[in-house]
């Protein structure tokens, strides 16, 4: 038993070794390419000259190569892991209360009419308020701490998720449902091998949305009330004046975003096969 215990976890260490090889290929194929090279590197040149050359302001338009050399001190020296780590456990808290309340609603008012006419009306009267402009209240409300910061992120992902988790429900092909029910499938049965499945996109594609806006309120709320995180650097650079270090947090937020966004397209791929020869 216990050799066959240690090749099953071999064998599952080596499936998850490949899988994340297969991810980061997926992944790194746009990035890593002779296309992409003939547009970025002209960039990066043009970012490193303009400066050093005098054609903008070094003070406003580091270099390439200065934010390169912050971003490496900010790593080695700052303890920038440590606002990272932070963030990111934030943003979670935040982005994972959006997903199990966001998830169950849009499905539900995709699927019943009766609670669809009794709640939805609501969500889209609360839906265009901009998110930012629940701050004020928001630090009346809950004050400066975790709680303030995770409502934040959770109000900017909340509603891209719940809108595309019910219209993607919502407009589930009629002929699906009769070819099911003629096979005598419950309304459970369609709910979890149908309706789900057919809105798949529309939740990824919520999703992904909400991770852009929730990443946005990360950054506010943290601007508001945090002695630490991503947010909390920009803000205390811009106080300094030190330019470099916030392109330098901007290129670790545009990096996490691109990140999380590429796990979701993964994560699309393997859950919805029927839809990769499309």
């Amino acid at each position: 038993m216990p050799n066959a215990s240690r090749k099953r976890t071999g064998a599952g260490a080596l499936e998850a070794f490949r899988e994340t090889g297969r991810f980061l290929k997926t992944a790194l194929g746009s990035l890593i390419s002779i296309e992409f090279a003939t547009v970025l590197l002209p960039l990066l040149a043009l970012w490193e000259l303009a400066p050093r050359l005098g054609w903008v302001p070094r003070t406003l338009v580091p270099p390439v190569s200065q934010v390169a050399v912050t971003l490496w001190d900010l790593f080695a020296h700052q303890g920038f892991l440590g606002h990272i780590g932070i963030s990111l456990g934030r943003f979670a808290l935040g982005l994972g209360v959006a997903l199990v309340t966001a998830l169950p609603l849009g499905v539900l008012m995709g699927w019943n009419v009766f609670f669809r006419k009794h709640s939805l009306p609501l969500f889209q009267l609360l839906a265009p308020v901009p998110p930012p402009a629940w701050v004020p209240i928001t630090i009346v409300v809950l004050g400066v701490g975790l709680p303030m910061q995770t409502y934040l992120i959770f109000l900017g992902a909340f509603y891209p998720i719940l809108f595309n988790t019910y219209q993607g429900v919502k407009d589930t092909d009629p002929r699906y449902l009769a070819s099911a029910r003629v096979f005598g499938a419950s309304e459970w049965t369609l709910v979890r091998h149908v309706y789900i499945p057919h809105a798949l996109g529309s939740v990824v594609m919520g999703i992904k949305i909400g991770i852009a806006m929730g990443l946005v309120m990360l950054i506010i709320a943290e601007m508001h009330g945090g002695r630490a995180g991503l947010g909390y650097l920009l803000l205390e650079s811009k106080e300094y004046f030190q330019i470099d270090r916030m392109v330098a947090c901007m290129v670790v937020l545009g990096a996490i975003g691109w990140f999380l966004i590429e796990v979701m397209k993964y994560v699309e791929a393997k859950l919805a096969l029927w839809r990769v020869g499309r």
